[in-house]
């Protein structure tokens, strides 16, 4: 194993002069799964107390105090844009309301060996000597990632942290590894103690399992399979077994949905709305003589997204545009002129996403690549209308909410915005219309209406 030490060969020969540096976790492991040095570094320092640990690094960059009561500092060498975590050999477990807290205790004499105990997964339980350059590796966590497999390293490991449970469905899923067999049992056995993690945690393991496997697909199907979905996404494991008959899909809605996830890019806006995009297919489906209807499923599926969401503690702007594209996910590409203007402009600047999206879902229908070609097409015609540049919002008016208080003489409030509107509509249908003579006119008679209705 080649050195991949990120810190400077001067600040190395110092800390070594008095004390022992190993590379550890995610740095180590994924050289022996991907044969390649890793970006991030992580480093575990013993044999020096974490005050004189502290002072020696001190003349080589800045040190930052934020992890310290956890025998973690924060180190960013001179000149330097990267920052390293260092820590001291520690033992640890979660604790408090939803294990978002951790007892802590290290100390600079504990054996490298009782550090890596510590950890999930035996292939992260390994570390590389940088004075010698030995692998450390005490639970065979490079033998299991030639098997590929992952593999709790205690019996305890999910007790004393569920959240680790995620962690390795996740590690499964990015690395297409397999979990272990007794792995996955304990798994099995400790699924219902996801609830006692906080949504934030999990939400953050969610989060890395859409944006960082080529196919999320494996990960949610363990989490099925295991029992940790209907705990976590009990919407989402209603989907399963839901058959969709009829000519257009080959899977069940869960499976679809999987699929499209699978076949979506690797983004977070639109990687939740190919999950949740057809969440309330269970409770909209129709049994008809050609197969089944789920009219609707868009609309309620919006509603029902931004609460799971919610739950998960997503944020408000992730929460807005998945919501969004879950209710547009079933537009028509057969419309006019006018028709496209209102869609690009009712997808809030995600008309784009909006398409990566449908085709995902009519690749993950299993009946063929034919529709593509529909939005490809479809695709162009939004790019040519968008060059043309168009008012696509009120704020591609000729006139704003000012010209309208001088015009008329009215005062901010809901009117003003109500007419913004009310002409936008109008410049969508024609946008030769958008000029501010015409609109003023617009406005004028739209408010002579206004006055006949109350």
């Amino acid at each position: 194993m080649p050195n991949m030490s990120g810190l400077a060969p001067k600040i190395l020969k110092e800390i070594l002069k008095k004390g022992k540096v190993y590379e550890v976790g995610g740095t180590v492991r994924d050289f022996f799964i991907f044969g390649k040095e890793s970006e991030e570094k992580d480093y575990l320092v013993s044999q020096i107390p974490m005050d004189e640990l502290i002072l020696l690094l001190a003349n080589f960059g800045r040190v930052e105090f934020v992890g310290k009561s956890f025998g973690v500092i924060k180190f960013t060498p001179k000149r330097h844009k990267t920052t390293y975590d260092i820590a001291l050999p520690r033992q640890e477990f979660s604790t408090g309301v939803g294990h978002k807290d951790f007892q802590v205790t290290f100390d600079h004499n504990l054996k490298i060996e009782e550090d890596l105990a510590r950890r999930d997964f035996t292939i992260n339980a390994m570390a590389k000597d940088l004075s010698t350059g030995e692998i450390i590796d005490p639970f065979e966590g490079r033998k299991d990632s030639e098997r590929k497999i992952i593999r709790m390293i205690s019996p305890q490991a999910f007790l004393e942290d569920p959240l680790r449970m995620l962690r390795g469905v996740g590690f499964a899923a990015r690395f297409e590894f397999e979990m272990e067999e007794k792995t996955f049992q304990a798994m099995k056995e400790n699924a219902h103690l996801i609830k006692t993690v906080s949504p934030e945690r999990i939400q953050d393991e969610l989060n890395k399992l859409l944006l960082r496997a080529k196919k999320p697909s494996t990960g949610f199907k363990l989490m099925q399979k295991s029992g940790i979905l209907k705990e976590i996404l009990p919407e989402l494991e209603n989907c399963v077994g839901v058959d969709q008959p009829g000519p257009y899909h080959k899977y069940d809605v869960f499976e679809h949905t999987l699929y499209t996830v699978d076949n979506a890019p690797q983004d977070l806006i639109i990687r939740l709305s190919a999950l949740f995009h057809d969440i309330c297919k269970p409770q909209t489906k129709v049994v008809t003589e050609e197969g089944a209807t789920f009219y609707g499923h868009e609309k309620f599926g919006s509603e029902l997204v931004e609460k799971v969401l919610g739950r998960l503690r997503y944020s408000n702007e992730i929460i807005s545009a998945v919501t969004l594209l879950v209710s547009k996910h079933m537009f028509t590409t057969g419309v006019t002129d006018k028709g496209l203007r209102r869609l690009i402009t009712r997808t809030e600047g995600r008309i784009f996403d909006l398409l990566e999206l449908r085709k995902a879902d009519i690749i993950a229908q299993g009946r063929g690549d034919a529709g593509v070609a529909e939005i490809v097409e479809f695709e162009k015609k939004v790019r040519d209308e968008i060059a043309r540049k168009p008012p696509f919002s009120v704020k591609d008016l000729k006139v704003n909410g000012n010209d309208l208080m001088k015009k008329f003489k009215l005062t901010p409030g809901p009117l003003i915005g109500k007419i913004l509107n009310h002409l936008l509509e109008k410049v969508l249908d024609e946008p030769k219309s958008n000029d501010k003579k015409k609109l003023l006119k617009e406005a004028e008679d739209f408010l002579k209406q206004e006055k006949v209705k109350t």
